[in-house]
């Protein structure tokens, strides 16, 4: 890579897209990005915009209605907390004999693991901030599953799809993030395993494995886990879009030779923040595996 030919705006925008099609928790219809304002930088606040209710009046023919009622803006701050950097080198030796598609590739890697690192901060912050109300099971009784029965991971699901239901969370686009063990669980129970049940085998999102119970079910390994007297919990999340806001940016990205190597360098800063705008569209179950 020629530093002459290095054009930021192109690989920062080639990063960000990189970013968007690896996230899980991060990516739209797991969160949303309902927000205006510019980040420039880590501390920088984006506004969150949303309505209060609508009056709901009764018509009487003849009669005339009410004058209409002013909206209450419900905006809220999302403040951008999180800024993550990378930095690596490629040798001048290396570029010669591999071609400059090595630093394509190392731009790839840094994408996926700034990506793995927001996931897991959001993935925590969900978990962090669902209503009480809607958890299944706690660190201390926690679900336990080993196969299929009246109580299986199907059935718990259906739940967790419950629990959302009563917090009058819509029913359009609710997902849940299972890690790989409880989709080896699922697929012991005909209900998963049946594409009529199931839905469409089509992948619809990042991770996505299937679809019951209400639920676009994504597989992920940045499930949060919780570990109790030596045993290892999985916090299950099942939510809506709607209830948690994220924003990021690809703030810098920058070419430059190392004053003490022979060497092409590159380095990015990536800023983000999110913010759990409604707890209620958000439900956790804490599971473990029995051996």
């Amino acid at each position: 890579m020629s530093l002459n030919n290095f054009i930021p705006q192109i690989w920062s925008a080639k990063l960000l897209e990189s970013l968007k099609k690896s996230h899980v928790y991060t990516q739209t219809g797991i969160v949303n990005t309902d927000y205006q304002g510019e980040i420039s930088g880590k501390g920088s606040v984006v506004k969150i915009n949303s309505f209060g209710s609508v009056t709901i009046r009764d018509y009487v023919k003849g009669t005339p209605i009410e004058d209409p009622e002013e909206l209450t803006d419900a905006q809220t701050s999302l403040e951008i907390t999180q800024a993550k950097y990378f930095n690596f080198s490629v040798d001048d030796v290396d570029v010669a004999q591999q071609q400059p598609k090595v630093m394509t590739a190392a731009m790839g890697q840094a994408s996926y693991d700034l990506t793995d690192v927001a996931d897991t901060y959001v993935a925590g912050l969900m978990y962090a901030n669902a209503s009480p109300t809607n958890a299944i099971g706690t660190d201390e009784s926690a679900i336990a599953l080993s196969a299929p029965s009246t109580d299986g991971a199907y059935d718990y699901l259906v739940d967790l799809s419950t629990k959302l239901s009563e917090a009058n969370c819509p029913k359009q686009g609710r997902w849940v993030v299972i890690p790989p063990w409880f989709t080896g669980e699922l697929a012991k129970d005909d209900r998963f395993t049946n594409i009529s049940a199931s839905g469409s085998p089509e992948a619809l999102r990042n991770g996505i494995v299937s679809r019951v119970a209400g639920f676009d079910v994504l597989e992920s390994l940045n499930v949060p886990t919780v570990t109790t007297d030596g045993k290892v919990n999985s916090k299950i999340i099942a939510g809506h879009g709607i209830a948690t806001s994220f924003a990021e940016q690809i703030n810098k990205v920058e070419a430059y030779r190392p004053e003490k190597a022979f060497a092409d360098a590159v380095k990015g800063l990536h800023l983000y923040g999110a913010k759990v705008v409604r707890p209620s569209c958000l439900a956790v179950m804490t599971t473990r595996a029995v051996a």
